[in-house]
């Protein structure tokens, strides 16, 4: 729900430290003058302001919840300084969704001529598989989000699971010898459809990445304090973190 929380005022939404302020998560990958998106949250707009976003490559999607997909409107400027339609990449349970709550950027009769200049591809689910994107493979790592399976992404030495409960056997093979996981941790208490502090800390001492970020924060944790009880190698992400790794591994 983002952090401030609407209508809250508790010590970690009325904190003076700005990385207690926590807008929908996402991450852009830069690369050999590239950037790929992975999530158009509802605070895409103000995101990509910030970071001075001026052009855009790619974008990823994990799933197909609110707090994932409905910044997808505002790709329309970006969308136009790129000589082809931009490519969208998720799958098929997303696309249709994606699809269907954005039907007018989508249709093919009566276009709204300024729509987003878009095209929507459907990622192979087969285990194992990715999407190459100029040059790097982007693989599909599948995650477990309370009922549904959603879809993660390991991109060289990294990798992205946000908005998970838990992580399937095979796919903790496929997230071995990392640099950097990027991994959700809701808040301390078990969620139904989210990692909590606990479980998340397990994850990273299973996966033994050289370095662990938690993300998608709750109001439950505030950054300093709960920083001072992780190891060095786990931190809490916020807005606007950067991070380097290597992408060709």
């Amino acid at each position: 729900m983002g952090v401030p929380t609407l209508g809250c005022t508790c010590a970690i939404c009325t904190s003076s430290d700005p990385r207690n302020r926590r807008t929908r998560p996402s991450v852009l990958v830069e690369f050999g003058g590239n950037s790929v998106l992975i999530d158009t949250g509802p605070d895409f707009h103000a995101q990509a302001l910030r970071e001075k976003i001026t052009r855009l490559d790619a974008v990823l999607y994990t799933h197909s919840h609110a707090d994932h997909i409905l910044g997808m409107d505002d790709l329309r400027p970006l969308s136009f300084r790129n000589p082809e339609n931009l490519p969208l990449y998720a799958d098929d349970a997303t696309a249709k969704v994606i699809e269907r709550v954005f039907e007018y950027t989508f249709r093919t009769e009566n276009r709204y001529p300024t729509s987003a200049r878009v095209k929507l591809h459907r990622l192979d689910t087969v285990p194992g598989a990715g999407v190459r994107l100029f040059g790097v493979c982007f693989r599909r790592i599948a995650v477990t989000h309370g009922r549904q399976e959603i879809t993660g992404y390991r991109f060289g030495s990294a990798a992205y699971l946000t908005d998970m409960s838990d992580i399937p056997k095979e796919s903790m093979e496929r997230l071995q010898g990392l640099d950097v996981l990027i991994l959700d941790t809701l808040r301390r208490e078990p969620h139904p459809s989210h990692s909590h502090l606990a479980k998340s800390v397990g994850f990273v001492e299973k996966l033994k990445p050289k370095r662990a970020y938690f993300t998608h924060i709750g109001h439950d944790l505030d950054h300093e304090a709960t920083e001072a009880e992780l190891p060095p190698h786990i931190r809490l992400a916020y807005d606007g973190l950067k991070l380097d790794f290597e992408i060709q591994a």
